[in-house]
């Protein structure tokens, strides 16, 4: 079902955002979340506290652009500008969940901020995430939201993903917002002992498949979640450098 803000209530816009000000809006805006946790998130099966509370607090609609403000809740992915989107919310809280084996406050790096509104979950689920994104304009747009809402990261930062974040290395997670052709070498380096990478990977005819890689003495298991449509992760390093030898680390199961 479709939930989206009440038109009626004709929030002004700032900075191309919506901003939600009386206690009406408020009061939507709540609702709106409450009803996209139970027919979007809890009906599928998600369970984790830590997530439901996010996807329950932090405000979507602060993320998209003013003119999809009526979509604001709904069960899809929306356009945010420069060929990117924000994911649709069970995709966020099912990526989160796959974190809640992590304690509040284990370090998490997110590939690909997009809007911000992933990063703002993981910052309301206690970790200290860390998070980049290659597009300066999504950056500064996604830092002015999350500082505003006082859900600010731990460091925003304006790079290709596909080097990962060395200098705050290693991660408990990695969690990757868009579609690598196979996993750097740079990523698994990057993640600690008994660490996840929560990532959409390419396949066969286009397909694209999320999976969960686990980081083991003897290399990674890989657990296939659920086929997905991210968009691609942009190699800007030139020659399209990746992991050519991972495949050797990999122990596949389903």
């Amino acid at each position: 079902m479709a939930v989206g803000l009440d038109p009626r209530l004709n929030p002004k816009v700032k900075d191309g955002r919506w901003r939600v000000g009386s206690v009406a809006e408020e009061d939507s805006a709540r609702t709106a979340r409450e009803r996209m946790v139970q027919e979007q998130i809890v009906a599928r099966g998600l369970s984790d506290e830590r997530v439901l509370d996010a996807m329950r607090t932090v405000p979507r609609h602060e993320f998209i652009p003013s003119a999809s403000l009526s979509k604001a809740y709904v069960d899809s992915p929306l356009s945010i500008g420069f060929g990117q989107t924000i994911s649709q919310p069970y995709m966020v809280a099912y990526m989160s969940e796959q974190l809640s084996g992590f304690p509040e406050g284990a370090k998490v790096l997110e590939l690909g901020t997009g809007s911000g509104y992933q990063a703002a979950v993981l910052v309301k689920m206690g970790f200290e995430v860390h998070t980049m994104e290659r597009i300066q304009e999504l950056a500064d747009s996604a830092r002015a939201t999350l500082d505003r809402l006082g859900l600010s990261p731990a460091s925003l930062n304006v790079a290709d993903g596909h080097a990962g974040w060395p200098s705050e290395a290693p991660y408990s997670a990695i969690i990757a917002t868009a579609c690598a052709r196979s996993i750097p070498t740079e990523w698994v380096e990057q993640v600690e002992p008994r660490g996840v990478i929560i990532a959409p990977i390419q396949r066969r005819l286009g397909r694209q498949m999320l999976v969960r890689m686990t980081k083991r003495s003897a290399g990674l298991d890989t657990e296939n979640l659920c086929p997905v449509r991210f968009v691609p992760l942009v190699d800007e390093r030139g020659g399209g450098r990746l992991a050519s030898a991972l495949g050797r680390l990999l122990r596949r199961r389903s």
